[in-house]
């Protein structure tokens, strides 16, 4: 079994269209959480925080956070429920957004439910 790779990754919403996007560690933003660079030091962490920060500044994004997340066998899991719906797109209907497209996350938001 695949150790989970655990870390901090970025997230904010794209300017032009709302979408939910992920800092990747060429400083672009991905629609797909599995792009995102994880960063596993604090100070990488404040770093890529940094990054996203200025993208706001210049109105690329808004509303960018540091969130909690494990990549595991190449496919990023966000810790929280919030983000995992974010990065997978309507939950209430499965043939909308990212799922629908084959760009959701490889995980499921719901988790027993």
């Amino acid at each position: 079994m695949t150790t989970p790779e655990k870390g901090q990754l970025v997230t904010a919403n794209r300017l032009r269209d709302g979408i939910a996007v992920f800092l990747t560690r060429s400083g672009d933003w991905s629609e797909t959480i599995d792009d995102a660079v994880l960063a596993q030091e604090p100070q990488a962490a404040a770093a890529l925080e940094a990054r996203a920060k200025d993208d706001e500044k210049k109105t690329i994004v808004t509303g960018a956070y540091l969130i909690d997340a494990e990549r595991i066998g190449g496919r990023v899991r966000a810790a929280h429920i919030r983000e995992r719906m974010r990065a997978l797109g309507p939950t209430v209907r499965l043939d909308l957004g990212k799922q629908a497209e084959g760009k959701g996350a490889g995980f499921a938001a719901p988790e027993g439910v």
